[in-house]
C-alpha cells in the first residue's frame, strides 16, 4: 500500500466483478432494495430495460472496494461520491470500474478521484468523482 506522498496523480486501480444472479440477491438483501425492476423479470419484461437490471449502486459499491482495498487501500475515509449512471448493467454482465487519482491535497489527506465504470466492448456505465480522506491506521 502506498503511503500519501508516494501517491500520485494518474495513479490508478481497476476491479472487474461479473454480476450473476446471487449478487444482484445478496445486494438486494443487503440493501433493501426489492424493487421489482431488479428482481421479477415479468415486471422487468415490461420495462424500459425488457429484462431486469442490476441496482444502479452496485458498481457504486464496487467502486467502494477498490477505494477501501487498492486504492488508496485501508485507511480510506469516504467522504463524498458521485455518480452519474450512463448505461444500465445486467445480469451477466462484468463490470469493470476503476478510481484515478485526480487531486491530491496534503494538508488535509484528502485524495480527488475521478471513479468510472464500463462493460467489455467500452459501454460506460457509470461516471462520477469521489473524494476521500486517507488516514491508515498506525503502527504494526
Amino acid at each position: 500500500m502506498p503511503s500519501f506522498s508516494e501517491m500520485r496523480v494518474g495513479d490508478y486501480a481497476e476491479k472487474t466483478v461479473p454480476v450473476t444472479e446471487e449478487l444482484l440477491s445478496s445486494f438486494a438483501a443487503v440493501s433493501g432494495d426489492f424493487n421489482p425492476m431488479h428482481m421479477d423479470e415479468a415486471y422487468a419484461s415490461r420495462s424500459i430495460f425488457r429484462r431486469r437490471v442490476a441496482h444502479g449502486m452496485l458498481p457504486g459499491a464496487f467502486i467502494g472496494a477498490v477505494l477501501g482495498t487498492m486504492l488508496p487501500g485501508p485507511g480510506t475515509v469516504y467522504l463524498s461520491q458521485t455518480l452519474i449512471f450512463k448505461a444500465p448493467v445486467f445480469i451477466g454482465d462484468a463490470v469493470t470500474v476503476r478510481a484515478e487519482i485526480a487531486g491530491k491535497e496534503a494538508s488535509s489527506g484528502k485524495i480527488t478521484l475521478r471513479t468510472t465504470g464500463w462493460l467489455p466492448g467500452g459501454v460506460q456505465v457509470l461516471d462520477g468523482e469521489a473524494v476521500i480522506l486517507f488516514r491508515p491506521a498506525e503502527g504494526p
